[in-house]
């Protein structure tokens, strides 16, 4: 694994070398849009470079943070959710990490994700409808595969890399909005016929660069992130030694039809599926911003192991292509497939249930069971120290 840590950080570094290469491009190009005068090219090199800059030192101070509260998770404690607790817990002592912070995001899409600078640092995002609809063991395997993308040193480079991106998408929407509002076209036309024509031509150039430029720094992003979601896939089925939990999970994410609320085209990435869809779609293989789920889900199903090796054979079986496992990890080892956790089946009125219950915990609501059986939920505004059952007039203490 210290040969794929490794292989991570230089594909850090030259990522993000190569989005302020786009970047000083794009500011370049902006600037002698501006101004004729060649001064204003570096000038507009200048400050983007110094945007990025900027940008690079608050990503890394606080990235993490930004892309929770983006998401709107929300940390909670071992009370609102205790089987979440325990197999993170579960998943950091078999990885041999420090336990992550835990949030959980009000939404009852399914899906999860892994923020932070370094495994001391680093969190841990779910929603609460992967909660309410996986069960113990699919929840171990989207654990498993977070808590791998924390062990390679995923993280770091999706959290940095995606405040970058969203850096270059911002000056990009800006400029072009500024284009479309602004009065510069009009001022332009008014000068010599020679040098307008000129500017008008740059200003054309500016407005292409500002258009493929985000696409330009997400390809480079997707060139290199597709590979991190198969080895965090391939650590998951070692971690849990049941890879048939992370397809189980893949699977149910799949046949999701309500898109993440709180969903954008920055942190798509970072989540163990992308959360953007079209509505009334099916999340399917026409994703971008991961490797085809089928595809994963074939893998991890043609596993005659749990090692990376099984891993390996399997991939390479399903798509033909060379193996994204480093050769440092494919060692002769042999992991077992242990057997599933019984598993009490839910229907899904109660899992819409426990999806509204988890949300409402999250939110601070606090649940008191009457003898009679009935559930009062006390919202987290009511300060008194006891409850009156509306059902049997019995007195309870919060």
């Amino acid at each position: 694994m210290w040969e794929q840590i490794r292989a991570n950080k230089r594909n850090s570094i030259l990522l993000l070398v190569l989005m302020a290469a786009v970047l000083g491009l794009l500011g370049w190009i902006i600037g002698l849009s501006v101004s004729p005068d060649p001064m204003a090219g570096f000038v507009g090199l200048v400050v983007a470079l110094i945007i990025w800059m900027i940008l690079a030192m608050v990503s890394f101070a606080g990235g993490d943070a930004i892309f929770l509260a983006a998401s709107k998770a929300t940390p909670v404690t071992k009370s609102v959710h205790p089987q979440l607790f325990n197999v993170v817990e579960e998943m950091a002592i078999a990885a041999q990490l420090p336990m992550p912070k835990i949030y959980i995001i009000n939404d009852p899409a399914p899906n999860a994700f892994a923020t932070g600078r370094s495994p001391q640092t680093a969190s841990l995002a779910v929603t609460a409808g992967l909660l309410g609809r996986l069960n113990r063991d699919e929840l171990q395997g989207v654990i498993g595969h977070e808590m791998s993308h924390i062990l390679h040193r995923d993280i770091l480079f999706v959290t940095i890399a995606g405040v970058m991106l969203g850096a270059i998408t911002l000056i990009s929407e800006i400029f072009l909005r500024s284009m479309f509002y602004s009065s510069m076209g009009r001022r332009y036309s008014s000068r010599n016929k020679g040098g307008g024509q000129a500017q008008a031509l740059m200003m054309i150039i500016a407005i292409i660069a500002a258009v493929l430029a985000p696409i330009m720094a997400t390809l480079l992003y997707f060139s290199l992130s597709r590979s991190r979601e198969y080895l965090a896939d391939a650590g998951s089925a070692r971690l849990t030694r049941y890879p048939e939990g992370l397809a189980g999970a893949l699977e149910k994410i799949s046949q999701n039809t309500t898109p993440l609320s709180v969903g954008n085209k920055v942190t798509a990435p970072m989540y163990i599926v992308n959360p953007l869809q079209q509505k009334g779609m099916k999340l399917s293989d026409l994703t971008s911003t991961h490797p085809p789920i089928s595809e994963r889900i074939k893998i991890l199903r043609g596993m005659a192991g749990a090692s990376f090796t099984d891993y390996s054979n399997a991939f390479k079986t399903a798509t033909k292509h060379t193996t994204p496992i480093p050769s440092s990890a494919l060692k002769d080892e042999s992991v077992q497939i242990r057997s599933a956790d019984w598993q009490k089946s839910v229907d899904f009125k109660k899992q819409t249930r426990d999806i509204g219950d988890i949300m409402q915990k999250t939110a601070g609501f606090s649940f008191v069971n009457c003898p009679c059986g009935l559930k009062m939920k006390i919202p987290p505004n009511y300060k008194a120290a006891q409850v009156k059952c509306p059902r049997c007039s019995q007195i309870s203490s919060i």
